[in-house]
């Protein structure tokens, strides 16, 4: 009997350890295995709101989770206190999921901020003409964003020789344009060079090749693009012009439905021009005509005006250019453009390659692109005006004054002597200013525009008397005749 009674007690004692256990077991097995996750490995990148939705989902599920235990007063003591310590410790995971996001958003945000304050500490000339390509990872690290130029993705600190082929040109009869691209290491703008539009014009090729040769990706800031011979047909020529006797400098930014200057101007745009921030269009002086080193900037635009003071003490003359050519195109598109006119035509100058690579590569340190910023110089001189000087009979022209000379009016020019009569005129300067350009020695006729002269006006004068003696400034277009305008140069929309 007694040991009965001791069996139904020790059964009695199991039946009740058995009941407390699996109270114990449903209880901590109910718990979302999710409230124990390290808050610290939430992602940075996520959004405020997505924490809180989170938060909510944890709470749902917090709330589910402890819906089907049973309540305190039918649990012991101990059992009470071990369901409000895992209470708490759910409450405070929730609390530190949503401060640590909270603290991501913070962090990033602050990553932006700083990011615009350092943008804004950047020249006010660089910043008003630079386009920023890059990203930022989580923790703030600037990427280089990968660029797809003519189907090649530029990654950064990289060298490129890539070939622009334009379309609707049959496969034996295409030509192959060299394309020179340096990626820097470090993200930033991209600068477009752009010689020979005009394939007799030597001096912006031999330019582009010393600056893009000599430059250091592992030091360079950004992107720059070089195109030593844009119109690599007429270059092949000695001419000019394209093949069919068109100045491709007058169908920017064409059609895809004009003739074929206007095609190869569309094509050469979009897939070359439109990579570009900024860029500066090199040229000579036409017609057996030279040109002291000078910008043709619109000065009314800010954006180029920005672009154009960071050339050193190289002149500038204002005016927008031909409607039609690369510059003016590139304007309205929205990227700033200048011309760098330098020398003449059919020949290679040493010294005029010299004086416009120094201030290309003055342009570059400027935007804070490669090397020191150099110290602020004196202004450079602008001329707001300026006009040809014409021969008035038929002969040779033998010109008294040089490039960069000051004159007053009624200076002498120059002489046009009949090598048959002997009978001589003179040119004489109408204007108080500076030559800016003028006609290599040759037979000319009347009307043969000989020499070009920047105007001084008050606002030209200022700035000059800051400026040094060698400096000087012409067009594009210098010497041509008339806007010889294409014959296609109506919309896209309208030719279809």
């Amino acid at each position: 009997m007694k040991k009965m009674v001791r069996w139904i007690l020790l059964l009695s004692s199991v039946m009740v350890s058995v009941a407390v256990a699996q109270n114990s077991s449903s209880h901590s097995t109910s718990l979302d295995p999710g409230l124990f996750v390290n808050p610290l490995l939430v992602s940075k990148s996520s959004s405020s709101a997505s924490s809180a939705s989170h938060s909510v989902a944890l709470n749902s599920a917090s709330s589910a989770s402890f819906s089907s235990q049973p309540s305190e007063s039918q649990l012991s003591s101990s059992q009470s206190s071990y369901v409000g310590s895992l209470q708490s410790e759910s409450q405070t995971l929730e609390s530190n999921l949503s401060v640590n996001a909270l603290t991501v958003s913070s962090k990033a945000a602050a990553n932006v901020s700083s990011k615009s304050i350092e943008g804004s500490s950047k020249s006010s000339t660089a910043s008003s003409i630079n386009s920023d390509n890059s990203s930022v990872d989580s923790l703030g690290v600037p990427l280089v964003v990968p660029r797809n130029i003519l189907g090649v993705n530029i990654l950064s600190n990289t060298t490129h020789t890539l070939t622009w082929v334009p379309e609707d040109m049959p496969g034996g009869m295409s030509e192959q344009t060299p394309v020179l691209v340096i990626s820097g290491k470090s993200t930033g703008m991209t600068l477009c060079l752009t010689g020979a539009v005009h394939g007799d014009e030597l001096n912006g090729i031999e330019m582009i090749r010393r600056i893009m040769h000599d430059i250091n990706s592992e030091k360079l800031t950004g992107t720059i693009i070089g195109v030593p011979v844009a119109n690599i047909m007429g270059f092949r020529r000695n001419s000019r012009y394209l093949p069919d006797r068109r100045d491709w400098n007058r169908y920017f930014p064409g059609n895809n439905y004009g003739s074929s200057a206007s095609r190869l101007a569309r094509s050469f745009f979009t897939k070359v021009i439109m990579n570009c921030d900024a860029l500066v269009d090199i040229h000579t002086g036409s017609f057996h005509r030279t040109n002291l080193p000078q910008l043709r900037a619109d000065l009314a635009d800010e954006k180029v005006a920005a672009l154009a003071q960071n050339f050193g003490s190289i002149a500038v003359l204002n005016g927008r250019g031909n409607p039609n050519s690369l510059r003016a195109a590139a304007v309205r598109a929205g990227i700033p453009t200048v011309t760098l006119e330098a020398g003449e035509p059919m020949a290679m100058q040493n010294d005029v390659v010299k004086q416009g690579t120094d201030a290309i590569m003055m342009l570059i340190s400027k935007l804070g692109m490669y090397g020191k910023q150099p110290r602020w110089k004196q202004s450079s001189p602008v001329y707001y005006k300026s006009s040809w000087v014409r021969a008035n009979q038929s002969g040779i022209l033998f010109s008294k004054v040089e490039l960069g000379n000051k004159v007053k009016k009624g200076d002498l020019l120059g002489t046009v002597t009949d090598p048959i009569t002997n009978a001589q005129s003179y040119i004489k300067s109408p204007y108080d200013g500076r030559v800016i350009g003028m006609a290599l020695d040759q037979v000319v006729m009347p009307g043969f525009a000989t020499h070009h002269i920047g105007i001084q006006t008050l606002e030209s004068i200022l700035l000059e008397e800051a400026a040094p003696m060698d400096d000087g400034m012409e067009d594009e277009d210098a010497g041509d005749e008339g806007m010889d305008d294409g014959d296609d140069d109506m919309s896209e929309a309208t030719a279809k």
